[in-house]
């Protein structure tokens, strides 16, 4: 567990219903990161959240260097006719030269070699002609070059003092070649929540096990474990709950006492059959329930005392996008990153809705693909049920229609959001 802590009314409101947008910015207001912090070897920093800032200490490049294989020269002994150099020194990389380049002298140069003191301009090996006369390498530069050409300054990329990465950085391969070229080799990240994953359902069983009628194999587990891999978090699979009010409330009570966040797919409604909704309010504080979108609406936030308890419905579609829209920001959140909105872009619909419900976002599977004239559009899914896996597969993203919107016609103008806009391959 970590040493921070949420307070009780982080996500306190006063209205039955949240609209999609009033729920994202209460959230945005009110999370903070909660995670530890640790020091990690760079190699084992990919994926992670960094906790403090990082600046150069140095120029990166330390010294200005040959961007190309080459002769380095002085410009000023250059003239529009060209030029006709000896050649002083050869300077490879690693090697650095400390002696300076006499008047029309040039030095054979490598890649990544720094240059010898007074040179400023490299030519490339390709477009010049090595001489030899009376004894003496030569090499004639051609014209046109400008100063500076094919040199690289020192300070080019990242100059002493310049901030490299911020806090809150998810660092990615380039982030860590970066940090890298800063020579150092241990950063500053916070540490991965532990959240406990959690099934709940009398009916459901594990894949492998004997199924008769009524049984449904657990997919949200397995839904859920992946997507949480798009999060630095630890995932800890504490099975499925049978249907029991006192099994549900022992073992969130248990959980809430180990991990910094439970995670729950099923039991989110009223029914008769679902306790997680009363454990809650035995054990903590429900703050969020019952969302103005489709699908998802029992989508549940709140606390057992400092563990954040996160309940999502048991349809797999309806778990997925709620993770995604909410689940998926507010971890990481608390892991110390930027609370994560989907980037959308517009596209025009290659589908209809005859007839949507106002006051409700909805939320439809949906996939790139052409109109009837064969331009770029989106296209939906053509059956919406909760509970139709096929739909996730097949989909390469969230078809977003907003609360005023009460029909769709082709051609009209929908908010995409692929799947690649939540870490999704």
């Amino acid at each position: 567990m970590t040493g921070e802590k949420l307070l009780d009314d982080c996500f306190l409101h006063d209205k039955d219903r949240l609209k999609h947008h009033e729920a994202l910015e209460i959230l945005k207001e009110r999370l903070f990161p909660i995670a530890g912090k640790e020091s990690v070897r760079l190699e084992h920093a990919l994926e992670r959240i960094l906790a403090e800032d990082i600046t150069a200490p140095r120029d990166v490049p330390l010294a200005d260097n040959s961007a190309v294989d080459g002769y380095a020269f002085r410009h000023a002994d250059f003239d529009e006719a060209g030029g006709f150099f000896r050649l002083q020194q050869r300077v490879a990389a690693g090697h650095a030269s400390s002696a300076a380049l006499g008047p029309w002298a040039a030095a054979r140069i490598f890649t990544g070699a720094v240059m010898p003191p007074g040179a400023d301009t490299v030519a490339m090996q390709e477009d010049c002609e090595p001489h030899h006369q009376d004894g003496e390498d030569f090499v004639i530069v051609p014209q046109g070059l400008k100063p500076g050409a094919n040199c690289r300054k020192a300070g080019e990329d990242v100059a002493e003092g310049a901030a490299v990465l911020a806090v809150g950085q998810r660092l990615r391969p380039q982030d860590l070649a970066a940090i890298a070229s800063t020579g150092q080799a241990e950063v500053s990240v916070y540490r991965k929540l532990k959240v406990a994953l959690i099934s709940t359902g009398d009916e459901l069983r594990r894949p492998g096990d004997l199924i008769t009628v009524g049984d449904v194999y657990d997919a949200n587990h397995f839904l859920l474990r992946g997507l949480a891999a798009t999060v630095p978090v630890e995932v800890e699979d504490l099975g499925i709950l049978k249907d029991k009010r006192d099994t549900v409330e022992s073992v969130l009570r248990d959980a809430a006492s180990r991990f910094d966040v439970i995670l729950t797919t099923g039991g989110a409604s009223r029914g008769e059959e679902d306790h997680i909704l009363e454990a809650l309010d035995a054990l903590g504080n429900r703050h969020m329930w019952q969302l103005a979108i489709k699908p998802g609406r029992p989508m549940m936030f709140g606390n057992i005392g400092s563990c954040v308890f996160l309940g999502l419905p048991g349809n797999p579609v309806a778990a997925m996008v709620c993770f995604l829209l909410y689940a998926r920001p507010v971890l990481n959140r608390l892991c110390g990153g930027p609370f994560l909105e989907p980037q959308g872009f517009q596209m025009p619909a290659a589908f209809e809705i005859h007839k949507k419900k106002p006051d409700r976002r909805e939320f439809y599977r949906g996939y790139l693909g052409k109109d009837d004239e064969g331009r770029p559009a989106a296209c939906k899914f053509m059956r919406d049920g909760s509970g139709l896996i096929t739909g996730l597969r097949e989909a390469d993203g969230l078809i977003e229609i907003p609360e005023e919107v009460t029909s769709i016609k082709a051609g009209d103008m929908v908010t995409y959001l692929p799947f690649s806009g939540f870490g999704i391959r």
